[in-house]
């Protein structure tokens, strides 16, 4: 499979499938075209718009896949990296890794609810400190 490097962040090696730059490419076209046609934007202010909010996806994916490896490590059977593929990403466990009991999993599926619910709470607060600026910041006045 080809994949493409692209560094470590809190000891998880980060990787991307080549589908990830397709999906990458159609958000970002998706988010501009709403910007221009549904919030009636400048194309300039919506392609800029489309592109900050796709990259806050794939930081929204980050945080959620740390969320799970911070619950990972906590059962003693960690993540080693994480991987972008399409719109979504995959948590990494090292391939000779044993078969776990259902419990294990269970606890590590539930690391990542606490940081999603988290970084929405900021997004809010900021999103809230910025509704005055207008524009692409605030979702063109809706």
């Amino acid at each position: 499979m080809n994949e493409i490097k692209l560094g470590r962040v809190a000891r998880l090696s980060l990787s991307a499938a080549p589908s990830a730059l397709v999906g990458f490419a159609v958000v970002w076209t998706l988010l501009a075209v709403v910007g221009i046609v549904l919030l009636k934007l400048p194309p300039g202010q919506a392609i800029a718009g489309g592109l900050l909010a796709t990259l806050l996806h794939w930081v929204s994916e980050i945080v959620h896949q740390l969320g799970h490896a911070w619950a990972a490590r906590r059962t003693g059977y960690p993540m080693i990296g994480l991987r972008f593929w399409g719109i979504f990403s995959t948590s990494l466990y090292p391939p000779d890794e044993p078969v776990l009991p259902a419990a294990v999993h269970i606890r590590r599926a539930l690391g990542e609810p606490l940081s999603s619910l988290l970084l929405t709470l900021v997004a809010v607060i900021v999103i809230m400190a910025l509704r005055s600026v207008g524009g692409v910041v605030w979702c063109g006045g809706l």
